[in-house]
């Protein structure tokens, strides 16, 4: 702290009693809490000085240094704020809003409030001040030209970069660095070398590098760094990877100490893991996956009993290998889940564990949890018993393989299923059993197509076509949803603490906007003010013959919100399940592996208490966002470089999004997305309207509307900014009756 006479008083103390430091540490009084501080200053009305809070608090001298440090952390957390005259007050008491700065590539930003209030607007002069992701407090001081509440940066609180990926440049001898992280919109300068120092990296101009922030930017000064990595020319293969990782802040290496607990680790299951398992070595359990997958979670069993069907699924027991607390535990913690990139995996766990030990590969001995139900006729689980195993894979078997035995009634793949056979036949009936339950149910099924890369030896792309799911898919999918449900429901009937997997419905803003736009077409969503799923669902059945039902499908999807993980169980909306966790892929996914120690626990009539579950849960779900943005990142790259040489070509699409700057075009048999531009839609003025999601031409009243159908042409392709531009080649449109392909790109 910078208030002087206090400093003075706590050096005097240590000259004075060489036995300051352990009195501190061993005095049992305890110092005042943080809910005591910020109510005594709120009493006090006024920004106070150290030492008067000190009296007012009475702080002993020798508590000084520890209490020093917790009004630091109060600071640090945005609960307090000193002023120029080193005074202490509450921010809210001065009209200041902490939040956390969102930059912008234009160079403008927002502070978003911590309290869920209305953004501050932060001009660019104020945005040089901070880095995007940084905490602030800031003032309100207006308005901007938009009516917007505008503020300004009284004081950083946290800063969010320590390090960046970027590009660097040279210009008049000075070395700079441009982030690959668009809402990074300041140049950092690189400091020169120390004289002499032949170990500092010498990178060309636009090399990508990894830079380590040596100084934060601030009213005066740019922010400065010096190169600590260099990755390479930017079209490298594989570059776009290695950016994402770093730009994304994703764990790529495994630390020291949890490789060093993976060579500790059997390469098999040892006779000592036995103990307390059923065996199910003989029950003829099968893996069933797509012909690239390496990990396999999950194996599948069913049979016929009387007339309903019993199911065994199967689970990997990681968390018999992967101990809380210990170092593998802190990686995967840290992790969060797998990251799946084309050609190339960031695993959760070590490859002796991801692909070995906790793999269920086929004809070997492998420790499980199963859980094993009795499922009626009418798809409902009668009853269901979870028990740790030692399993023995039968078979590693492909969708491709089963779908071939199933329903195109291949002789050579039903041949090869031998003995199997009947089994996955069983599979499959139960299959459509569960699939009538879960229309009775009324989960939401919206029609979407994958698509997937196709790359050439040199590692670019040769074509993006797209990926069809077929039945096979669907009945491991309704296996693994069975078992989730079990998983979730024993928990709960345990009172076991868990993270839930939960998915809230509309909110009454989305709700309202999706009645008013599908209103207008006559069409209802039923539910009221609380729609249940099984209103979308009927909804999207009524439109299933209907041209326009990929527009009407896509504003549906749009209204809910996203699923994220919880220790509040307020069920799942779009599955319709009132109560539902993620079992099935604890090698891939960290809330899995909770989920596992809790199950185990519970049937050892103990507790499993990792830490505060809601804490946890915000951390497994912005883990799931990082990966989800870093691969988004990566495909856009990848269709950037695939579409850099068809500069001049047409094409036919679909528009995929409508925005306030223009419109987005997903081409038909390509797979990748673009912007038109507002000032390419023609000679007039365009206006987005938001409710009817199209764009409107003030003097002609010409309409783009979400799925309309157009003819474009690549105009662009940006590299840098992962951008690729179309203009229309005909300012009319086709109807939004001509045929809409289901297929759809992501963004490119």
């Amino acid at each position: 702290m910078s208030n002087k006479p206090a400093k003075a008083k706590l050096s005097k103390i240590r000259r004075a009693d060489p036995m300051f430091e352990r009195e501190v540490a061993t005095y049992d009084h305890p110092l005042p809490s943080r809910e005591y501080v910020l109510q005594v200053l709120t009493e006090q009305g006024v920004p106070v000085s150290f030492e008067r809070i000190c009296e007012l608090l009475d702080v002993a001298d020798f508590e000084l240094a520890h209490f020093s440090r917790r009004l630091g952390a109060m600071a640090r957390d945005g609960q307090l704020l000193q002023n120029r005259r080193d005074d202490w007050l509450i921010p809210d008491k001065a009209d200041l809003i902490r939040g956390r700065v969102e930059g912008h590539a234009d160079g403008f930003g927002f502070l978003t409030p911590d309290d869920g209030g209305a953004d501050l607007f932060l001009s660019t002069k104020e945005m040089d001040k901070v880095l995007h992701g940084d905490h602030a407090i800031a003032r309100v001081i207006g308005t901007d030209r938009k009516g917007r509440p505008e503020g300004k940066i009284v004081e950083v609180t946290e800063r969010a970069n320590s390090h960046l990926v970027g590009r660097v440049f040279e210009e008049h001898g000075i070395w700079y660095v441009v982030a690959e992280n668009k809402r990074i919109s300041q140049d950092i300068l690189i400091a020169p070398p120390e004289k002499g120092d032949k170990k500092a990296l010498k990178p060309k101009d636009g090399q990508v590098v990894m830079i380590e922030i040596i100084e934060q930017p601030s009213k005066q000064k740019q922010p400065i760094g010096h190169v600590i990595e260099i990755l390479g020319n930017y079209a490298d293969p594989g570059m776009e990877i290695e950016i994402a990782l770093r730009k994304h802040e994703l764990p790529y290496e495994f630390s020291r100490e949890a490789l060093q607990e993976t060579k500790k680790l059997p390469d098999e299951v040892k006779k000592s893991d036995w103990k307390g398992r059923e065996d199910v070595t003989k029950l003829p359990l099968v893996t069933i996956d797509s012909e690239t997958a390496r990990d396999f979670d999950d194996a599948v069993y069913c049979e016929r009993q009387g007339k309903g069907y019993r199911l065994v699924v199967a689970i990997a027991d990681v968390s018999h290998y992967v101990q809380a607390g210990g170092a593998l535990d802190t990686d995967a913690t840290e992790r969060g889940n797998s990251v799946y990139f084309p050609r190339r995996v960031i695993p959760m766990l070590p490859e002796k564990l991801s692909n070995g030990l906790c793999s269920l590969n086929p004809r070997v001995e492998r420790l499980c949890v199963v859980c094993d139900m009795d499922i009626s006729a009418g798809g409902d689980i009668k009853q269901y018993r979870f028990y740790p195993a030692v399993m023995w894979s039968h078979a590693r078997l492909t969708y491709t393989e089963v779908a071939a035995a199933l329903y195109d009634k291949d002789a050579a793949a039903r041949d090869k299923l031998g003995a199997l056979l009947p089994h996955v036949e069983n599979l499959d009936a139960l299959f459509h059993v569960l699939v009538k339950a879960r229309a009775k149910r009324g989960a939401i099924d919206f029609e979407t197509v994958e698509t997937r890369m196709i790359f050439d030896d040199n590692g670019k792309i040769s074509r993006i076509e797209p990926y069809e799911r077929n039945d096979a898919h669907r009945v491991i999918e309704e296996c693994m949803l069975a078992a989730n449900v079990c998983a979730s429901d024993f928990l709960k009937e345990s009172q076991h603490p868990a993270l839930y997997r939960v998915h809230e419905g509309p909110t009454p803003e989305r709700l309202l906007k999706v009645r008013d736009f599908i209103g207008t077409f006559g069409l209802q969503l039923g539910g009221g003010d609380e729609p249940h799923a099984k209103d979308y669902a009927k909804l999207i059945d009524s439109i299933k013959d209907r041209p326009d039902k990929q527009l009407l499908q896509t504003v549906m999807l749009r209204s809910l919100r996203q699923a994220i993980y919880s220790p509040d169980n307020v069920g799942h909306f779009g599955l319709a399940y009132e109560s539902y966790t993620h079992f099935t892929s604890p090698i891939r996914r960290y809330p899995d592996l909770l989920i596992h120690r809790s199950i185990k626990s519970a049937l050892a009539g103990r507790r499993y208490e990792p830490g505060e579950w809601e804490s946890i849960g915000l951390h497994c779900s912005r883990t799931e966002r990082r990966a989800d943005e870093a691969t988004r990142d990566v495909d856009a790259w990848l269709k950037c470089y695939y579409m850099r040489d068809r500069i001049g070509e047409e094409f036919a699409g679909s528009i995929s999004s409508v925005l306030p700057f223009g419109i987005f075009v997903a081409l038909d048999d390509v797979f990748v997305e673009g912007l038109v531009h507002v000032s390419e839609l023609g000679a007039d003025y365009f206006h987005f309207d938001e409710k009817a999601h199209a764009m409107v031409g003030e003097r002609t009243n010409k309409r783009f509307r979400l799925s309309d159908r157009v003819r474009i042409q690549l105009v662009r392709v940006d590299m840098e900014q992962n951008k690729i531009d179309f203009r229309l080649v005909d300012a009319g449109r086709e109807t939004a009756g001509a045929a809409a392909p289901k297929k759809r790109g992501k963004r490119g």
